[in-house]
C-alpha cells in the first residue's frame, strides 16, 4: 500500500512542479511519476531539517512539511534537468 501512495503522491508533486517550471507541455505521466519521486529524496536530503518534516517511513506522507519538501526538490530537480538540457533554468 505504502509504494502506491508513494507512485501516486509523486506523480502529483512531480505534475506540479513540472507546471511551476513550465515543462509540463514536454513530460508525460511516467516522466512527472519519477520526477516527484526522485524531487521528494532530493527534497528530503536538502529541506529536511530546515523543514522538519515527518518521515516517509513512519508514514507522515500527508504532512504539509513533507509535502513541501517534496515539492521543492521537485522543482530543484527540474531546474537542474533544465540548466543541463538548455543552459538556463527558466
Amino acid at each position: 500500500m505504502d509504494f502506491i501512495i508513494a507512485i501516486i503522491m509523486g506523480g502529483v508533486i512531480g505534475w506540479l512542479a513540472s507546471i511551476v517550471m513550465r515543462t509540463d507541455a514536454q513530460q508525460g505521466i511516467l516522466l512527472n511519476i519519477i520526477v516527484g519521486c526522485l524531487g521528494s529524496i532530493l527534497g528530503r536530503f536538502l529541506f529536511g531539517r530546515f523543514l522538519g518534516g515527518g518521515s516517509l517511513r513512519a508514514g507522515d506522507y500527508f504532512d504539509p512539511m513533507t509535502l513541501l519538501s517534496a515539492f521543492l526538490g521537485a522543482v530543484v530537480l527540474l531546474a537542474i534537468v533544465n540548466l543541463v538540457r538548455r543552459g538556463k533554468v527558466r
